[in-house]
């Protein structure tokens, strides 16, 4: 498309008092930062802004919701712009990117940390780390806190504390109306409930306040590595070993070519992750070496980490430019039929880019009520994770099959709920309905149409997993 000479006019009319009054910078095409600035993680998104509001203030946010209104522009919310669907870049609209914004404050006293809209985990634990403490976020170091917290968050500390939405304590937020409000469980209730995994459909939240959690400077995790002979015997050693896991210890199963430079070979492997967050080491020790007893692995890694470390090991599985389509379900029991189905699939994969992974849930997250978030199934003891990561345009169509296919395979399994930050590109507003109710519910997904009535009434938040407001 040719926003420039589709929109020049108006657009650069209206954008003329925003650029005087900002903070931050309009990026428009034909500027030398333009086709940086347009590119998300996902590579299969490739999209033209009319322009490119780099806010560096919450002001700057309320700014450009007005721009857009008075335009009658799309507007596309971009936080850290590491979600797979793409929904933080649009054709022709004004892109919001509070990349600038990343500021992470530390209450080491009252354990509390401040998060600015831009942060990626790596700068939130960069700042908790050397304090003793983590926030319960994600996997993957280049992941934007906002995106994450708002679709739910799952990660290596989900078992111990919960998910990241389970920890948020207040939120600020921009309407689209362009008013500042506090949402927290005593001011703007329903809207802070509506937030902790509704994602971005009722407005911008220019700061998150989350609880922290103590964690050593030297995490007891690791991984233990299998080849293909020995999956199912491992597979069911781990299901054994969940059954009465402490909640101090999270796993999560991968099934992954490895890097090259992981130095495990070519062949496709199957990694059991796990992290202890309980202060008393020797105890998850035993905890590990049940399981190493059950199954041995082929190979362990057990070296010494970092928080931050540990943290970042996956990032170079997901580097920004990869072509991605992911899927996700939910699973109640690691019985025969299932791990049949998830070997057989394995089987199949003999290329490095794409992956799955199995998140061990339960313990603290799936003692937070149902009805207290709207994060779906909180009963789920497993979720599965297949995510499609490649390089070559090519293989777009066989790969995302692959997947597809893989997710298919997994209905007669499946538990029920959809995972937000874990669906692909196809869920677009043309069937937002649907899919609302495929990731909620029908009760949840009401309660979220109301709010969505109350402060979005125009949907102008809609370039999301949308919950359309009728």
């Amino acid at each position: 498309m040719n926003t420039q000479a589709s929109q020049p006019t108006s657009v650069d009319k209206a954008l003329d008092p925003l650029r005087r009054d900002l903070a931050g910078t309009v990026v428009r095409p034909g500027d030398a930062a333009y086709d940086d600035a347009r590119r998300v993680w996902n590579g299969m998104i490739d999209r033209n802004p009319a322009a490119l509001v780099r806010a560096a203030s919450t002001a700057d946010i309320a700014a450009t919701i007005g721009v857009a209104q008075d335009l009658g522009l799309p507007l596309a919310v971009r936080g850290g712009g590491h979600n797979v669907a793409g929904n933080g870049t649009v054709d022709d609209g004004i892109v919001l990117d509070l990349g600038a914004l990343d500021a992470v404050e530390v209450d080491p006293t009252m354990r509390m940390v401040r998060v600015g809209p831009g942060a990626t985990l790596a700068d939130v634990d960069r700042a908790t780390e050397p304090h003793g403490l983590a926030v319960p976020i994600g996997v993957v170091s280049g992941t934007g806190v906002a995106g994450l917290t708002l679709g739910g968050g799952v990660g290596w500390l989900t078992r111990a504390h919960g998910l990241s939405v389970d920890n948020l304590l207040s939120a600020e937020v921009v309407t689209a109306g362009g008013e500042l409000l506090q949402a927290s469980p005593t001011e703007n209730a329903e809207l802070f409930w509506g937030l902790r995994g509704g994602g971005g459909n009722f407005g911008v939240v220019s700061g998150f306040t989350f609880r922290a959690h103590p964690l050593g400077p030297d995490p007891l995790a690791g991984n233990f590595i299998y080849g293909a002979p020995h999956w199912m015997e491992a597979l069911r050693a781990y299901a054994a070993w969940t059954t009465d896991l402490p909640d101090a210890m999270t796993s999560i199963i991968s099934f992954v070519v490895p890097l090259k430079d992981w130095d495990l070979g070519d062949e496709l492997l199957m990694l059991v992750g796990f992290v202890w967050a309980s202060p008393d080491r020797a105890e998850g020790e035993r905890w590990i070496d049940r399981l190493r007893a059950a199954a041995r692995p082929n190979a362990e890694v057990l070296d010494p980490t970092t928080w931050t470390g540990w943290q970042s090991a996956a990032d170079g599985l997901f580097p920004k430019g990869s072509r991605a389509y992911w899927k996700n379900t939910s699973f109640d029991r690691l019985d025969d039929s299932t791990i049949g189905t998830l070997v057989e699939r394995a089987r199949g994969l003999k290329w490095r880019g794409t992956a799955f992974d199995i998140h061990h849930m339960a313990g603290a997250f799936g003692r937070v009520p149902e009805d207290d978030t709207p994060f779906p199934n909180r009963s789920a003891q497993y979720w599965l994770n297949i995510y499609g990561f490649w390089g070559d345009a090519a293989d777009d169509a066989r790969r995302t099959a692959w997947v597809r296919q893989f997710a298919a395979d997994m209905e007669p399994h499946a538990s029920g709920g959809l995972y937000l930050n874990f669906l692909g590109q196809e869920h677009e507003p043309v069937e937002a309905a649907s899919s609302a109710l495929a990731v909620y519910g029908r009760a949840k997904l009401d309660r979220l149409v109301a709010l969505k009535r109350q402060y979005d009434p125009g949907n102008l938040f809609r370039l999301n997993h949308n919950i359309p407001p009728g």
